[in-house]
């Protein structure tokens, strides 16, 4: 059994098919790295192979956010124990060995051309990488998740992890305050 995994992405928000990829790596691994992109505002670029990844609104949570959150839903499966979470700035590939060791399996899920180009530098930076197909007609979209977030809860907590609904409910309420605050 390798030793170490690693899930790229933003997880804006977590979702049910990151889990699946995250335990999918644990079955081969004792260890999983779950590395959060975009982890602050400058490490946003535009990208050929993605028209929104680096737009604020496709961006909502900021880093430590997205830790909470991913923390709630890797305890609510158990996988806390054996998973880090590291920031993971893909503009940067001469700083990806200080978060993630050469040694760790990448695995990406492939629905459009963004994630085959992440495997390619992850690739040619001299990671291991797993490409798995995904079938885009199954693909739970975390821009669908957000594009909801402003309705009521009912119409967005089916789409997340059970753990991660108070988190995010909590956030979202944050954000309103202070939405209220600053026009007062």
């Amino acid at each position: 059994m390798r030793r170490l995994a690693c899930v790229t992405g933003r997880f804006q928000p977590v979702h049910g098919q990151h889990l699946e990829l995250f335990e999918l790596a644990l079955r081969e691994a004792e260890h999983l790295i779950v590395a959060v992109t975009n982890p602050d505002t400058r490490a946003r670029h535009e990208e050929a192979t993605s028209a929104h990844r680096h737009l604020a609104e496709a961006n909502p949570f900021t880093y430590f956010e997205r830790l909470r959150l991913l923390q709630a839903a890797l305890q609510e499966r158990g996988l806390s124990r054996h998973a880090s979470i590291v920031p993971f700035d893909l503009t940067r590939p001469e700083t990806w060995y200080e978060y993630v060791p050469g040694r760790a399996r990448q695995l990406v899920r492939a629905y459009s051309a963004w994630e085959r180009e992440k495997a390619s530098r992850l690739s040619d930076a001299g990671y291991e990488v797993t490409v798995l197909d995904g079938d885009p007609a199954t693909r739970l979209s975390a821009s669908d998740i957000r594009a909801r977030l402003d309705a009521d809860q009912s119409v967005w907590a089916d789409l997340v992890p059970r753990a991660v609904v108070p988190v995010l409910a909590e956030l979202l309420a944050g954000r309103d305050q202070t939405e209220t605050e600053e026009a007062i």
